[in-house]
């Protein structure tokens, strides 16, 4: 099993730090390109570049959230998403297929009632892990 990642090309683990503009400050994001490959996938779905995309995702993010921390690691989840998202179905595999086209609070309703059902049949002993210390110790 391990060969399938061990074996892979190396240069998809490298990191490229890209200049973007975002929230009107010139920035640098660095990623892997495994990651920026993706997110052209992700951007030219929607005939974005990826500076177009980064910068879109920055400006909703920082108007959902009021702040942001860590943009890489959110982008890296984005990818992740899309490629779990994709496998559910709830994305289409077709590239020329626009996302912003899609329906996505239909999305995120499928995709916590998956990952709500995957927590009802999670064991026991792991759920007991995740509980904050005060929790686990009034069992």
């Amino acid at each position: 099993m391990c060969q399938l990642f061990i074996k892979a090309d190396p240069t998809l683990w490298e990191t490229r730090l890209r200049s973007v503009r975002m929230h009107g400050f010139a920035t640098s994001v660095r990623l892997e390109n495994i990651y920026w490959i993706l997110l052209e996938e992700i951007a030219s779905r929607d005939r974005l570049s990826v500076s177009e995309i980064l910068a879109r995702l920055y400006e909703e993010l920082l108007e959902a959230h009021g702040a942001v921390e860590n943009f890489a690691s959110f982008l890296r989840v984005c990818c992740a998403r899309y490629l779990m998202l994709q496998l559910a179905g709830d994305i289409p595999a077709d590239p020329g297929q626009s996302i912003a086209g899609l329906d996505a609070k239909s999305i995120l309703a499928r995709e916590q009632s998956r990952f709500a059902a995957r927590a009802g049949a999670e064991p026991k002993e792991r759920r007991a892990l995740r509980r904050p210390a005060s929790s686990a110790a009034a069992i």
